[in-house]
């Protein structure tokens, strides 16, 4: 069982890394938000340490040994907490690992199915599932001191603001215009700017 491993980094991909260790390149997958806290470090012929979690993928003829790579215990932890969920397996939870564990956490204990619903591969039946599974196991990892995850809501309420502030401008009264946006968020808290964010009202708008 490989549980850490450290070397150097040969190769980078949107979600995987290969490391050279002592003459042999191991390929690991990481999950999208992990990878956006190891940016910093991700450049070719840097030395990185992950933490890993260790697997055989069983096909009709063969076993394929698989790397999930984490910065740290406590992703790992959560990410072992996950795949626990009943049709969530290491590469679904892989997958669906985009927005910060502490808000992932927090949208469990909340019952918010709505932005487990954003990650990707979760439908509604699946977060339920994970509702149920998890709420009330999870709030440890709620407490993650996340840097990332801090930015991330205040840019979330800065185009928030951004888009009630031109709705208000189209003549919507702003305890309109504040619930539209509130409405909008809740469908798709993803959004990445003011534009997206707008766009996803006037689709709710024109479907009425």
């Amino acid at each position: 069982m490989i549980a850490r491993i450290t070397g150097k980094i040969l190769e980078k991909g949107q979600n995987y890394v290969i490391l050279e260790v002592g003459g042999v390149s191991y390929e690991i997958l990481i999950p999208t938000i992990v990878m956006a806290h190891l940016k910093p470090q991700l450049f070719t012929g840097n030395i990185l340490t992950l933490t890993t979690y260790h697997y055989f993928q069983v096909e009709p003829s063969k076993g394929i040994p698989i790397l999930i790579g984490f910065s740290n215990e406590i992703e790992k932890e959560f990410f072992e907490t996950f795949i626990t969920v009943s049709g969530i397996g290491p590469k679904a939870a892989l997958r669906a690992l985009n927005q910060p564990i502490s808000l992932i956490s927090r949208a469990i204990d909340e019952g918010d199915i709505n932005f487990l619903k954003s990650l990707p591969g979760i439908g509604h039946q699946r977060a339920r599932e994970i509702i149920a599974k998890l709420q009330n196991k999870v709030g440890k990892f709620g407490l993650i001191k996340d840097t990332f995850a801090e930015e991330k809501t205040q840019k979330t309420k800065d185009i928030a603001e951004d888009a009630i502030a031109i709705l208000v401008q189209l003549q919507y009264k702003k305890p309109e215009a504040t619930i539209m946006v509130k409405k909008a968020l809740e469908r798709c808290p993803e959004v990445e700017s003011t534009e997206e964010l707008l766009n996803q009202i006037y689709k709710e708008y024109r479907l009425r």
